[in-house]
């Protein structure tokens, strides 16, 4: 077992001026819904306000960057153009719709780079010319301990990538299919599963049966309790959840929606080791995605 931590305290999020939900990922992203607010934008902005003073109760540093632009809906959702890593890489991510490719940030780059032990940034955004994809912590749910990354197969995550990316950081991929009610590949990976650092929750029957096995496997191998989230918890974002360091120890942030559909039992599972912390995100959950999705952890060494 390596030092290496698996919660970030430390995170980068993005405060939207603009936001909706974004046209061009409707059609492959089955957990998006018009938003109707007349206000969203102002009621996306409080909800990210009111998430980051959550956050920073808990003792989690919280980097915020607003968002001025009009033409990036999804810049919410930092986790899917760039990771950072406890060796010092920093990765930019191809993204599979043209509109979230106008997110990436020089000045959030640099400014991890000013903060951080940044010692390499690696920038893969030109595959998406070549139909090659891959959306950050959204396609790879990353074990940091034992050097996994999970990814599930969809038109977001492309296989060739994932081991690119996987060679350069040492990781080992667990590639595997899963799909909705409907027979839909899910859009990202991290809408059905998240690793935390004794725990992980996860879409089971959302894998087919034949990969589930290994699956598992994985999780017990890394010393993993497994918390089984239905379809409907899985819809709800029961999966999009990110545990981080806090003040008082580990914390597990999720949706107030995804809080209200777990389980008490499933709960007590998670509090044994983790603090829940439920974050107010209903306009922002519109878009198609949720806490986890809204936090880039900062996995770099200090200055």
């Amino acid at each position: 077992m390596s030092h290496v931590n698996q919660a970030p305290s430390a995170v980068v999020m993005v405060r939207p001026h603009h936001f909706t939900s974004n046209p061009q990922t409707m059609l492959d992203n089955a957990f998006q819904s018009e938003c109707l607010a007349p206000n969203q934008s102002e009621q996306a902005y409080n909800e990210v306000t009111n998430a980051v003073k959550l956050l920073k109760n808990e003792g989690v540093k919280v980097h915020l960057f607003e968002d001025e632009q009009t033409q990036t809906p999804d810049s919410v959702f930092p986790n899917n153009w760039f990771s950072t890593h406890q060796s010092g890489e920093l990765l930019i991510y191809p993204m599979f719709v043209e509109n979230r490719r106008l997110e990436y940030r020089k000045d959030i780059i640099d400014f991890l780079t000013d903060h951080y032990k940044v010692t390499v940034v690696t920038d893969y955004a030109h595959l998406a010319k070549e139909n090659s994809f891959l959306e950050g912590t959204g396609s790879l749910v990353l074990d940091h301990q034992y050097k996994l990354a999970y990814a599930a197969k969809s038109k977001r995550t492309t296989q060739s990538v994932v081991n690119t990316v996987c060679n350069l950081l040492a990781l080992k991929p667990v590639i595997f299919n899963a799909y909705d009610e409907k027979g839909t590949a899910v859009y990202h990976t991290n809408v059905l599963m998240c690793v935390a650092t004794e725990f992980v929750m996860v879409g089971l029957n959302m894998v087919p049966s034949e990969e589930r096995k290994a699956l598992v496997t994985h999780f017990l191998q890394s010393h993993h309790e497994v918390i089984d989230l239905s379809l409907d918890q899985i819809n709800q974002f029961c999966g999009n959840a990110i545990e981080l360091q806090g003040n008082n120890g580990r914390i597990l942030a999720l949706s107030q929606t995804a809080f209200n559909a777990l389980t008490t039992a499933q709960i007590a599972a998670i509090q044994k080791t983790a603090k829940l912390v439920p974050l107010p995100i209903p306009t922002i959950e519109s878009a198609g995605g949720s806490v986890r999705c809204m936090i880039a952890g900062v996995h770099l060494q200090n200055k």
